[in-house]
């Protein structure tokens, strides 16, 4: 596994290129402490872009859906983007132009080719466990319907890079003298109480997994 990715005509920064990387271990970091993605693909000569919910194992990413999903079935063997983006502040200016936010992002290219048959399980399971670590343990096992039912899809982080921004404005020399607040309003995730479900068995308390979630940073 290489430090750097290599720039490409579809990877390189066109703008602000102090803000871009290609480091590995940036875009590792960004991807997981993300779950939710856009992968973005081509049907018919026309571009669509679909949520979902990504993993990092290594240096692959993986996504799944219904085999039947027409977003899974356009994408399976062919040209794919995929984006991960997290909002941490909403950098506030002394102009309307020079306002910002302070995000994360990664950008990635690649081919999004099919997990094997025998290899989908593993990979769910570490889905599961990527997120509630001990969960899997206590499920029922899968039903060779169900897996029948999924479709995973893998791509190499091979092509891509990450755009960081962090810091407050920055603004026109001139405008600092102006009377106006400038400054970050802060951006943070947050985990509620957990929410039982209603046809829970009686006496059941959520286990420690539950209780203790919180985002990867």
């Amino acid at each position: 596994m290489t430090e750097v990715l290599s720039v490409t005509e579809r990877s390189r920064l066109r703008r602000l290129h102090q803000r871009g990387t290609f480091d590995r271990a940036t875009i590792n970091a960004i991807l997981d402490a993300q779950p939710m993605c856009s992968v973005g693909y081509v049907i018919d000569g026309k571009p669509y872009v679909t949520p979902t919910l990504q993993w990092r194992e290594g240096d692959h990413v993986y996504w799944h859906g219904s085999s039947a999903s027409r977003a899974i079935r356009q994408s399976r063997g062919q040209e794919v983007c995929l984006t991960v983006a997290i909002l941490d502040g909403f950098v506030m200016a002394r102009s309307g132009f020079h306002h910002s936010v302070n995000s994360r992002a990664v950008m990635l290219f690649g081919r999004a080719e099919p997990v094997l048959e025998n290899q989908k399980e593993a990979r769910l399971t570490a889905f599961i466990e990527g997120l509630w670590p001990g969960r899997a343990a206590a499920l029922r096992p899968m039903q060779p319907q169900e897996l029948k039912a999924t479709t995973l899809l893998s791509l190499k982080i091979a092509e891509g890079s990450a755009k960081v921004r962090s810091g407050g404005p920055v603004d026109d020399e001139e405008d600092y003298a102006l009377p106006i607040w400038a400054g970050v309003i802060p951006v943070t995730r947050g985990v509620g109480r957990p929410e039982p479900d209603p046809r829970n068995l009686a006496g059941l308390e959520p286990p420690e997994h539950v209780t203790e979630f919180r985002w990867c940073e």
